[in-house]
């Protein structure tokens, strides 16, 4: 490797405000041009995709640094740099003179880097008047078929679809990037895992045990209750992981339209109206958004702001709000989920004071903040450490946190998709129940698998075995067809179609 990468913290005027990006330190010194690109766009770029961003740069530098004197031309150069992203850089011998070392990358995997990679070529040849990587070509009738297919496919599916201009679609289709990729495999909703719904309730009241108060008479002293809070959150209303980590303590009421239930809002964590506890210098609310309330009240960030190695960065998907106050609520399915979430919120509200107000101000988060899970230690909760958290419970019941058994965190939201699927609820209310943009996106929660698939086909091959026409395929004559010689012990002589099915 030829270069490292590490976060600058970048003042751009003389307001103190600083933007910590990631930088590429080369035996040159920091690549200017991918900060100065990082800086103008880092408004449009999650911390994903600003990850992705950098790792493509720094994969280019590597084969560069090893390749550059194979290639005169710099569109050849990259053309084979994507190749080798494909393929690896290793042998069949095992040797690899570059020393590059990569291991072959997956289709979507080299689309995501190129395209990055790409971008920043552009950008590069318009700011600075260098060549571009992987320039514009005009696209051949098969690609742009392929690009209009795309378009429509996306314009069907957006909610504001009626927008898209046809003359922009137009041009663009019309262009195609000078390197081929391969085009990614077709998956059919590839089967999610959800958490076992008959070993739910244990889970929670068996699973999220304080260590050595098993036997506790007290349910806020035996149980883990922020912990089960957070899950039942994800399970029974179907938030994602990283969603409940934004939650204020002001952000969960009573349901005065439900006797009973916990009307929980899930605010954006910068653009979301802030609680009305903020005032002036004169004693007046101040109505502004949580970003400010944050800086203003508690000297913080949105915990989106973090870099994704902080303890206190949780993510945000783009979810579709359900106000211009910026939130969305959780819908408890089923609903005396909501009950039991308000009975034990009070619980651990008591507890959450207790743990504010006798914390120690010397310790490394003195200040006060308004996030509902805390550590024991008054800390904002975080993610790893509830992920920690709830594979030790899973453990506790004798299974073993995987995702392709369903037992991490992420199979509660998955199961709660699924749930509504199983209720028949129509498409739109799972839509909204999710906070799904397009009606398409659900369709990975609520996908059958492969024992509801068979099961659905069985049943239409019974009811067609009892239709007149009897579209059901009869078995075949297996004797006919020289099966006696390997067929000894006669399994399939009498032709009974029950036995064959059993068999």
């Amino acid at each position: 490797m030829t270069h490292a990468v590490v976060y600058y913290k970048v003042a751009r005027d003389n307001t103190g405000i600083c933007t910590e990006i990631p930088v590429i330190l080369t035996e040159s010194g920091p690549l200017q041009p991918l900060i100065h690109y990082v800086l103008k766009h880092r408004h449009m770029l999650s911390e994903s995709n600003l990850n992705k961003l950098v790792q493509a740069v720094g994969l280019l530098i590597d084969y560069v640094e090893a390749n550059h004197q194979a290639f005169e031309i710099p569109n050849d150069l990259f053309n084979t740099f994507v190749q080798r992203l494909y393929s690896g850089t290793v042998s069949v011998d095992g040797n690899d003179p570059s020393d590059l070392y990569w291991n072959a990358r997956t289709p979507p995997v080299v689309r995501v880097l190129v395209s990055h990679l790409s971008k920043f070529s552009d950008w590069m040849a318009q700011q600075q008047g260098s060549q571009q990587l992987n320039p514009w070509r005009q696209a051949t009738r098969a690609e742009e078929r392929l690009a209009w297919a795309a378009w429509q496919h996306q314009k069907s599916r957006a909610f504001l679809g009626h927008t898209m201009d046809v003359d922009v679609a137009a041009l663009n289709v019309s262009q195609a990037r000078s390197v081929l990729l391969k085009r990614n495999p077709v998956i059919d909703h590839e089967l999610v895992k959800f958490f076992p719904e008959d070993r739910m309730v244990d889970f929670l009241f068996n699973g999220f045990i304080v260590p050595g108060k098993r036997k506790s008479p007290r349910i806020e002293d035996r149980l883990n209750l922020r912990d089960i809070l957070i899950t039942m959150l994800m399970h029974y209303g179907g938030l994602r992981m990283s969603e409940p980590f934004h939650l204020f303590v002001h952000d969960v009421i009573p349901d005065d339209t439900a006797p009973g239930e916990a009307l929980v809002k899930i605010y954006h964590p910068s653009l979301g109206l802030a609680p009305p506890d903020l005032r002036d210098a004169k004693g007046k609310v101040v109505v502004c958004d949580r970003a400010t309330y944050l800086r203003d009240k508690y000297g913080l960030r949105p915990r989106t702001d973090y870099k994704s190695s902080h303890t206190l960065r949780a993510g945000w998907k783009g979810n579709a709000l359900d106000s211009r106050q910026h939130f969305m609520h959780v819908h408890w399915a089923p609903r005396w989920a909501g009950e039991l979430f308000w009975k034990l919120w009070v619980f651990y509200m008591a507890q959450r004071e207790l743990i504010m107000t006798q914390r120690d101000p010397l310790k490394d988060f003195p200040q006060d903040h308004p996030y509902a899970f805390v550590t024991r230690e008054g800390k904002p909760y975080g993610i790893k450490a509830f992920e920690d958290a709830h594979a030790k419970a899973i453990k506790r019941l004798g299974l073993v946190p995987a995702k392709s058994l369903g037992t991490t965190p992420h199979a509660h939201r998955h199961a709660y998709g699924q749930r509504l699927a199983d209720m028949n609820l129509d498409a739109i209310f799972v839509k909204k129940a999710l906070h799904h943009k397009s009606l398409g996106s659900q369709a990975v929660y609520t996908e059958p698998d492969r024992v509801k698939l068979k099961r659905a086909m069985a049943t239409a091959e019974a009811r067609a075995e009892k239709t007149e026409e009897g579209t059901a395929l009869p078995p075949p004559d297996f004797l006919a067809y020289g099966f006696r010689d390997v067929d000894p012990r006669g399994l399939f002589s009498g032709h009974d179609p029950k036995l064959m099915r059993r068999n």
